[in-house]
């Protein structure tokens, strides 16, 4: 994977990105207002399924509504993520909380993916009246502390304290972080 992110980074689009003097913060912006629409719409969502707001709506009717906006806000989010990476591939590869943060995403994936399965099955019975799963409870609170964690993490890729040019370090931040260290750079293997 760090070659794919060393040959990313050496394209003159992905140069033309970084160097650039308002792409990449405009594309940040972008990324940030994607999040903001993208989370509200969760929000909106997550708090009607764990049966804390909008009890009076249908799920079913608010699925119908909100499903193709929160997917526009998605795939926006992920649009703009990309271009960031895109903009620094080794770095944010290289970034602990960059790799987090994917593994969070993929994670609320999943449990997106179960939701809109069980959803499928069974969501007409909710809107008749019987009540939600505990399952879905769980599921639903589950993607507030999912999508909380992608936010936090993707804040916290700027102030990355674990950079791969920074060493000595600890062992395991360096495979964490998928470092690759020149001992010789460290004083060889003397100490070790």
């Amino acid at each position: 994977m760090l070659e794919i992110a060393i040959w990313l980074s050496e394209t003159k689009w992905s140069i033309a990105l970084l160097e650039s003097l308002y792409m990449y913060p405009w594309i940040e912006s972008a990324h940030v207002l994607s999040i903001c629409f993208f989370i509200g719409i969760l929000l909106f969502v997550d708090l009607r399924l764990m049966g804390v707001a909008f009890t009076k709506l249908p799920i079913s009717e608010m699925n119908k509504k909100v499903l193709p906006w929160s997917l526009f806000g998605f795939g926006l989010m992920m649009l703009t993520g990309f271009l960031l990476f895109y903009a620094i591939p080794v770095r944010s590869y290289q970034n602990i909380f960059f790799r987090f943060k994917v593994i969070l995403i993929l994670l609320a994936g999943l449990n997106a993916f179960l939701f809109h399965r069980q959803m499928k099955l069974e969501g007409m019975i909710w809107d008749e009246g019987k009540s939600i799963p505990k399952s879905v409870h769980l599921k639903a609170a589950a993607s507030l502390v999912l999508w909380s964690g992608v936010i936090i993490s993707g804040r916290m890729i700027a102030y990355n304290w674990f950079d791969c040019d920074r060493q000595p370090q600890p062992e395991w931040v360096n495979w964490a972080a998928g470092c690759i260290v020149d001992l010789n750079q460290m004083g060889g293997l003397d100490g070790i």
